[in-house]
């Protein structure tokens, strides 16, 4: 985990197909948020891109080096807050050619505030 308590994975169930849905808890404690921003909190984009990537590396078991991000819509703001509760709802594609391909829809607050397709090779 790159930022150290930041957030708590709820266990995650293994799965017979390349979807997964992932709980975390974000704590809303955390020292980032007297920066990002002290009176109205809000989780960073980038933050949120480093938890999708370590989930990713949990649930595959590997090492993984961001190769691109092909999209990526933020479509809220994140008030840890207001919900430090969220869900992500993962893809996991292995290709031929030694990469994993990764989509993901992060629920806040019962609706989607992100949107992700990225691809990653394995380190």
């Amino acid at each position: 985990m790159l930022l150290k308590d930041f957030y708590n994975i709820i266990p995650i169930a293994n799965s017979d197909t390349p979807k997964y849905r992932v709980s975390i808890t974000i704590n809303k404690a955390h020292d980032m948020f007297n920066g990002h921003f002290p009176e109205t909190p809000v989780i960073p984009g980038v933050s949120m891109l480093q938890i999708i990537k370590e989930l990713a590396e949990i649930i595959t078991n590997q090492k993984l080096v961001l190769q691109k991000l092909v999209n990526v819509k933020f479509l809220t703001l994140m008030n840890p807050e207001v919900n430090s509760n969220l869900v992500l709802d993962l893809e996991i594609l292995n290709t031929d050619d030694a990469l994993v391909k990764v989509k993901n829809n992060t629920i806040f607050n019962e609706s989607i505030a992100l949107k992700m397709s990225a691809v990653y090779s394995k380190k």
